[in-house]
């Protein structure tokens, strides 16, 4: 009994933050539309249009500090998450398809704030951007390739500001919602398995009882 409770609570804790999950990708898509009609992706503009957004913009801070806290929050659930899943863990293909998404989901999430680390064209930013892009430019074999993708195949520029608001708004952004649809798809259809599990195993032990009965009363006439 006490391990159907805790199968039961995990099961059921993983859907409520998958729902978490994507009611804050919804919030920070929604925001970052908000935001990218003021915003301008280029190298010396970008920090002025922040800065006029959180300033000058009714409820431009608010909406900005939104759109940090719903992506910050979204990275820390999805982890979440991923120790909630595995501790719950049932081998179906619902529930495979909902960790396998839920991981992307995370990835998705992790790539979604490093993107944004050069976005607002801070020196904190710009620096710290050099710095990951020295580290990426190393690995083996695809590093150059990755460097150029990421830069346009120069310094960093306002292409390179460019890029990154590309990947981080059309690609990243699109593919978080859809993998969270995916990833609360994939627990609901568990979520039904299990249901029907759970109803199919009273039936089947009544049916024991029964015929252990019809035995019994079989015996008896003997």
């Amino acid at each position: 009994m006490k391990n159907i409770s805790y199968e039961f609570v995990l099961r059921r804790l993983s859907t409520v933050l998958s729902v978490a999950i994507i009611s804050l990708s919804v919030m920070a898509a929604v925001t970052g539309i908000l935001l990218s009609f003021y915003y301008e992706p280029v190298a010396g503009r970008a920090y002025q249009s922040l800065n006029w957004i959180n300033t000058e913009i009714a409820n431009g801070a608010l909406i900005h500090s939104i759109h940090d806290l719903a992506g910050n929050a979204l990275i820390v659930t999805a982890l979440i998450q991923i120790v909630v899943m595995f501790l719950g863990r049932q081998f179906r293909s619902s529930w495979l398809t909902a960790w396998i998404s839920g991981i992307l989901l995370t990835l998705s999430a992790i790539g979604l704030s490093w993107t944004a680390m050069l976005l607002d064209w801070s020196q904190i930013g710009y620096w710290r951007f050099r710095i990951e892009l020295s580290t990426i430019e190393a690995i083996p074999l695809i590093g150059g390739s990755l460097r150029n993708i990421l830069t346009g195949g120069g310094a960093v520029n306002t292409t390179t500001v460019a890029h990154l608001y590309t990947i981080h708004s059309y690609l990243l952004s699109v593919g978080a919602i859809v993998l969270a649809i995916i990833h609360l798809w994939g627990l609901l259809q568990q979520e039904k398995e299990m249901k029907g599990a759970t109803v199919e195993t009273p039936t089947a032990a009544v049916k024991l009882e029964r015929s252990q009965q019809e035995r019994n009363f079989s015996q008896t006439l003997s």
